[in-house]
């Protein structure tokens, strides 16, 4: 089981407790949710497709209590800041930002008509923001877990996740598909999570994580043009379905193209339709490929499927950046690195990379002082490099 360090647990207690007091009030509940980093299968969850994440040992820890007035009532570790509102009026535009994520899981909860009185919270986390690690999607189901510690509801998993997908998509406004919040709720340590995000269908597949590491390295790129490009790639999936529909109407979603289908009618899709459906589903059977390789301990096969899913998403869905492809490259000039990639929505955040345990002191000295070197773009922040394990999904901790 994955472990929470306790140090990080008692000063949250502490801050709760200086922010709402102790004791007399009622009693608390902890939670954690992890992040995740996708280790390959990007942009096919909109499109119906197969992702293969992992929950990764960074998480939120919430800590709350119930209220009898009606009120809601957070504070942030993190960002020293609080946030409230009363639990009959959630404001979709409210300050802080990072309120919204909480009050929209209230929401999606009334939504379902299960009753959600006041309660005061505090929380932090140490999954990177901005990064595309999904630290929204760990706070959300940081939050459904804790509510339903605190209101004792009945809801699985799957349809905890769903319902915090919901909140993000209908309360925050982020159109975002189902792998993120589904790896944070049922992420299992030492697997990675095949996920068929139409069906919901899942399975965990083991990782060699006594022979290799999951290693993230963050190019602390600025994601600024991520919303316009993501909404503009859904579109052009989206007309790449109308095309194809009117030769082959059983095809709803990229998810329905097979490779046979889409060399039949590939000069019949308008540029850059075309490359944005060929890289969905090529994609899909890489998904399918890598976890075959991982099944069959076949590393090398699983490294070159990260690498090709890499010259993929730069070249047909044009949505890395110089510094995801320097990230990259410079991961690949390591003895003992299997495979590279961008990870996440692209355009900046993080790159995944599979390294033989080894070869990680090698990889830590000697990537980001490359990347520092020759790097000619603004930075956000300062690198940073990430050694993985797969961890649980979310939990309630006490």
């Amino acid at each position: 089981m994955t472990t929470v360090d306790n140090s990080r647990l008692s000063h949250l207690r502490e801050e709760f407790e200086r922010h709402f007091g102790s004791g007399a009030a009622g009693r608390t509940r902890v939670v954690r949710a992890p992040g995740r980093v996708n280790l390959i299968g990007e942009h096919t969850d909109y499109n119906g497709g197969f992702v293969l994440p992992v929950a990764i040992d960074r998480d939120v820890l919430m800590i709350g209590r119930r209220r009898s007035d009606g009120q809601i009532r957070l504070y942030s570790l993190d960002y020293q800041e609080e946030a409230s509102s009363p639990v009959d009026a959630l404001d979709r535009r409210a300050r802080p930002t990072w309120s919204r994520y909480v009050y929209g899981v209230v929401w999606a909860l009334q939504e379902r008509g299960i009753e959600v009185g006041g309660f005061e919270a505090a929380l932090t986390g140490n999954v990177p923001q901005g990064a595309g690690l999904s630290s929204s999607a760990a706070l959300e189901v940081a939050t459904a877990l804790l509510l339903q510690a605190l209101f004792s509801f009945s809801m699985e998993g799957p349809e905890m996740a769903l319902l915090c997908q919901r909140a993000e998509n209908r309360f925050v406004g982020v159109n975002c598909g189902i792998m993120d919040q589904f790896i944070s709720r049922l992420g299992k340590q030492g697997t990675a999570l095949l996920l068929d995000c139409r069906s919901l269908e899942h399975r965990w597949v083991p990782l060699p994580g006594d022979k290799f590491r999951i290693v993230i390295a963050n190019t602390a790129v600025a994601r600024e043009l991520v919303d316009s490009a993501y909404n503009e790639r859904r579109a052009q999936c989206e007309e790449g379905v109308r095309i194809l529909q009117q030769f082959e109407p059983g095809v709803r979603e990229l998810r329905d193209v097979t490779p046979s289908l889409f060399e039949r009618f590939r000069d019949r899709l308008p540029e850059p339709v075309r490359r944005r459906v060929e890289h969905v589903v090529k994609e899909n059977e890489r998904v399918l490929q890598a976890v075959a390789a991982l099944e069959q301990a076949d590393w090398e096969r699983f490294g070159h499927l990260l690498n090709a899913s890499h010259a993929s998403l730069r070249d047909l869905f044009e949505v890395s950046a110089p510094g995801l492809d320097l990230m990259v490259e410079l991961a690949r000039r390591v003895p003992g690195v299997l495979g590279s990639r961008m990870t996440g929505a692209g355009f900046g955040g993080c790159t995944v990379s599979l390294v033989h345990a080894e070869a990680v002191p090698q990889f830590l000295a000697q990537v980001l002082p490359a990347y520092r070197e020759q790097a000619t773009w603004a930075l956000s922040g300062e690198p940073e490099v990430y050694v993985c394990q797969a961890a649980d999904g979310a939990r309630i901790l006490e």
